[in-house]
């Protein structure tokens, strides 16, 4: 045995300890760097997915945004385009995008999803760039002609809740139909008792009415219309006219049962359009003017005021609220001459199918258009504290 085979032995072991140290070391230092490479990959890569999505989410949120607008806002020139009955809204919203009425049809299609929009029906429509989702959308529900028409000079859609010196302007600007003439015209008794031999029954509460500023406010019912120059304007308004008979005939069953005629209804249903928003807050709403009604307490709507005093403003003085006229529901009790605009399918519904309740006052808060309910006074004012006047 050779005799430096065992001379140093901690100086041997302290060696290898050393270098496998040394290379526990280098391999550490390695890792770390591995390590760190990776990390500074996967933060490059969730940053570049980020950014994409960003880019992305922006680009749709802009193409979304696009595809809401009118396809060509100046473009009034009138197409007519068949929809086959059973068509979805995906096929309408193609149709649409085809025939260059609007942007997108796969805005259209989720459009019309995001917002409920249902029981679009088939037939000949007509419709120009310049219109919107949602004219384009009631245009549908409204429904199209068997056969296709000769093309219109004009199509105009009345917003829900127009009154009629709103309506003669929307007229006055979209065909050569004076505003004055449209409003001489509502004051026409001839006319009226025209359309009253034709539309008896809708027009009988309305017929003895006391007081009206217009006798036909709340009877032009706020739709997509067709406008030919050759006719003249007692046949445009007589298809807005016919419009609202054929609503309120398909309802009579429930305004009999609600034992309001057709004016007392029109009235709270112009009410409850501007009140409200929300079906359910429309509902709601309808049923506390049925029971101030019954309480024998002034509906006290601003709405009224607004009308009374004939100009719009955003808050309302205690001197306007006094304002003397039999439109002010504010000091008169009861229903008033008459509606005070032209309401929709929906108010109407609100107004013959309420939801019971025992409040006698709301309010809304104008910024969330979130609608608070009371049975007393005292409710109403804390009510009134909280998201009215401290926000102020």
């Amino acid at each position: 045995m050779g005799q430096n085979d065992n001379k140093y032995p901690d100086e041997k072991n302290y060696s290898d300890k050393e270098a496998a140290k040394e290379a526990s070391k280098n391999r550490a230092s390695s890792r770390q760097k591995e390590n760190s490479l990776v990390r500074k990959i996967v933060t490059f890569v969730i940053l570049a997915l980020v950014v994409i999505l960003i880019v992305l989410g922006f680009s749709f949120y802009k193409f979304w945004q696009d595809g809401l607008k009118p396809l060509d806002p100046d473009n009034k020139k009138v197409v007519q385009i068949e929809i086959p009955i059973g068509t979805s809204n995906k096929g309408i919203g193609a149709i649409l995008e085809k025939e260059k009425i609007i942007k997108s049809g796969l805005v259209f299609s989720y459009y019309v999803k995001t917002n409920n929009i249902t029981d679009f029906k088939g037939g000949y429509y007509q419709m120009s760039p310049n219109m919107k989702l949602s004219d384009i959308s009631s245009l549908l529900k409204q429904g199209g002609s068997e056969e296709p028409s000769k093309l219109a000079d004009a199509r105009l859609t009345i917003p829900e809740g127009s009154s009629i010196k709103q309506i003669a302007k929307l007229v006055s600007d979209n065909t050569d139909i004076k505003k004055d003439e449209f409003l001489k015209l509502m004051k026409d008794d001839a006319f009226f008792n025209e359309l009253y031999e034709q539309y008896p029954k809708l027009l009988e509460s309305v017929k003895d009415a006391k007081d009206v500023r217009y006798r036909l406010e709340g009877y032009l019912f706020p739709a997509t219309y067709n406008y030919y120059k050759k006719n003249d304007l007692k046949d445009f308004v007589s298809q807005m006219v016919g419009k609202t008979n054929d609503v309120i005939e398909a309802r009579e069953a429930d305004l009999v049962a609600s034992h309001l005629t057709t004016q007392e209804m029109l009235t709270l249903a112009s009410l409850v359009e501007k009140e409200g928003v929300e079906e359910g807050d429309r509902r709601k709403i309808a049923q506390v003017f049925l029971n101030r009604i019954k309480e024998k307490m002034p509906l006290q709507s601003d709405i009224s005021i607004l009308y009374a005093m004939d100009e719009h403003k955003v808050h309302l003085s205690i001197k306007d609220t006094q304002v003397d006229s039999p439109y002010n529901l504010y000091v008169n009790t009861g229903f008033g001459p008459g509606p005070f605009n032209n309401p929709s399918e929906q108010a109407i519904d609100a107004v013959l199918n309420p939801e019971k309740n025992d409040y006698l006052y709301f309010l809304a808060d104008v910024s969330t258009h979130k609608v608070y309910f009371a049975k007393t006074y005292d409710e109403h004012l804390v009510l009134k504290e909280k998201y009215i006047d401290s926000k102020e």
